[in-house]
């Protein structure tokens, strides 16, 4: 064993959720982090088409929102091209896409834009059209930058742990020798089948598959007959657009005999036939994927030092484009707990929280999932409540909920603490030097928000500042907070308003305990000096 490669952490699978843990271990400190994959590229394969604002805000918080900006500027050119050659105006600015539930479209006029749930993410709120494949290659680009070791065409096919680590075993694709490694933790990040759930011997309940669906872009003829956007039909439900050459469809005569093999233009043509009614003849795929609604969640996603993210830990249809930012939210939110605990600063039980935090999300997601599954059925039953929820996506309150839902602004950790905004991530606050506060999380610490320029505050945090920057500064849009601590993921520890007269305060949970909680033993006093100087973040290549 002495003589094998020793790593840090190993992650399995370099799709987004893979890159993502990788660049938020690297940021929290993590000196040997491997990345390992099967693929030799970006897997281009049309999957999810957006990100929803917890990702946006995530990815904003590292310093990557010009990025995502840009793509989705591609994006929506893109859209417009498919309007024109719809016969649409492709000049004009796209209505703005509020999203679909079950294939229901719901109408951007219907939505109360000003409800205070959408106030808090600043301009990350307004990118969302990042299809998978591009938020790929922009992790893959940062995590080279930061320092991850990205090995691709090796698959891992075996692994062995114990009370000090995890042996590892990767066969590369070409059939060469396999290597055995040893790492201090595993991650699996290699998607719904993945190998490390499987080998490790996680526990994965759920609901069977009903429906086979597939998805690509195609060129067709004859899709002059096909509706744009979602249509229900008497066979399934089928979607046109909104970028040229994308289809789905989907049928409810059970999964399909098999998943592995490549789909092919014909499957994919009678597919659409059968659902649309229409004639529409393929004449060739440029990407295309089958897939199923597979409902499943592992019971906990920690074994030892083997841990899951992403598809690895949870699988369900992909209607509402949950599944990529389900993963992105794991990684952010195992990163910098998975980090501390490899540089030994972790208080007890703090990885425990992963699951805590993440698993009633997921289980939510797939539930989610499962209510549009029910929605789509064509029966008569179904069909007449797709009727009525129909009627309810017409309304301000019926649409307003669904986006709410579908955008991921309601999510919030059940963390100790009486404050409002305690649990939530934390509002991209506009700070008096014309940043915001995602600028300030770029390096992936933890911050604590002094803004009332309180000199005890600040002591009783230096004890942590080799894992916590402090910034005072001020806050003109937010008069009544005084102090706020944000965890490296973006989420509000702690919080604190400042005093009115005559109202008691209500303080059940004091900043001293939020850092011990989160951050463990005190260290000493660090490098924050009094004035509240911000130690300088890690610095990008």
């Amino acid at each position: 064993m002495e003589h094998m490669t020793h790593y840090d952490v190993v992650v399995a699978g370099a799709g987004p959720v893979g890159l993502m843990l990788g660049c938020e271990l690297r940021l929290g400190g993590v000196a040997r982090v491997l990345v390992v994959e099967r693929l030799a590229e970006v897997d281009e394969t049309i999957k999810a088409g957006a990100i929803n604002t917890p990702t946006a805000t995530a990815l904003d918080r590292r310093g990557l929102l010009p990025d995502l900006a840009e793509v989705q500027r591609q994006a929506m050119d893109h859209f417009r091209e498919f309007r024109r050659v719809s016969g649409g105006d492709g000049d004009g600015v796209p209505p703005k896409f509020a999203g679909h539930f079950a294939g229901i479209m719901l109408t951007a006029g219907f939505l109360d834009a000003a409800d205070p749930a959408f106030s808090d993410a600043g301009p990350a709120g307004d990118v969302g059209l990042v299809p998978q494949a591009a938020l790929e290659r922009i992790l893959a680009d940062r995590a080279r930058e930061l320092g991850v070791e990205l090995r691709r065409r090796v698959e891992l096919t075996g692994l062995e742990q114990d009370d000090d680590g995890v042996s590892v075993t990767l066969a590369p694709t070409d059939g060469s020798a396999p290597e055995s490694l040893r790492a201090g933790w595993l991650v699996g990040c290699d998607g719904g089948r993945s190998s490390v759930r499987k080998l490790a011997g996680f526990d994965f309940p759920g609901t069977p598959p009903e429906i086979t669906g597939y998805q690509a872009i195609a060129s067709l003829v004859g899709a002059e007959g096909l509706g744009t956007g979602w249509t229900a039909t008497d066979t399934g439900v089928y979607a046109h657009g909104p970028m040229p050459g994308r289809v789905l469809s989907v049928e409810f005569d059970g999964p399909p005999a098999d998943r592995t093999t490549p789909v092919t233009v014909e499957e994919l043509q009678a597919s659409l036939r059968r659902v649309t009614g229409v004639a529409v003849t393929v004449t060739e795929t440029r990407s295309v994927t089958r897939f199923t609604d597979n409902c499943r969640q592992v019971t906990d996603y920690r074994s030892g030092r083997v841990l899951l993210a992403g598809d690895a830990a949870h699988v369900h249809s992909p209607f509402g484009g949950q599944g990529l930012n389900l993963g992105i939210g794991d990684a952010m939110n195992l990163g910098w707990k998975l980090a501390a605990v490899v540089r030994g600063q972790a208080p007890d039980g703090l990885l425990d929280t992963y699951t805590g935090e993440r698993h009633p999300i997921g289980a939510w997601v797939l539930d989610w999932t499962r209510a549009q599954i029910a929605l789509m059925r064509p029966e008569s039953h179904a069909r007449a409540l797709r009727a009525v929820v129909t009627d309810l996506t017409r309304t301000v309150d019926g649409t307003t909920y669904l986006v709410k839902k579908i955008s991921g602004v309601w999510q919030r950790y059940d963390l100790p603490g009486s404050h409002p905004l305690v649990g939530r991530s934390a509002p991209d606050l506009q700070l008096a030097d014309g940043t915001r506060l995602a600028d300030r999380l770029h390096g992936g610490r933890a911050l604590l928000l002094d803004l009332t320029d309180d000199a005890g505050l600040r002591a009783r945090a230096g004890a942590y500042g080799d894992r916590v920057d402090v910034l005072t500064t001020t806050c003109p849009d937010r008069p009544e907070l005084s102090a706020l601590l944000v965890r490296p993921d973006g989420f509000t520890a702690w919080a604190a308003d400042q005093p009115q007269p005559g109202v008691p305060q209500k303080q059940e949970d004091t900043l001293e305990d939020a850092l011990e909680r989160w951050f463990g033993t005190p260290s000493g006093l660090g490098d924050i000096a009094a004035g509240g100087a911000r130690r300088p973040a890690p610095q990008l290549s």
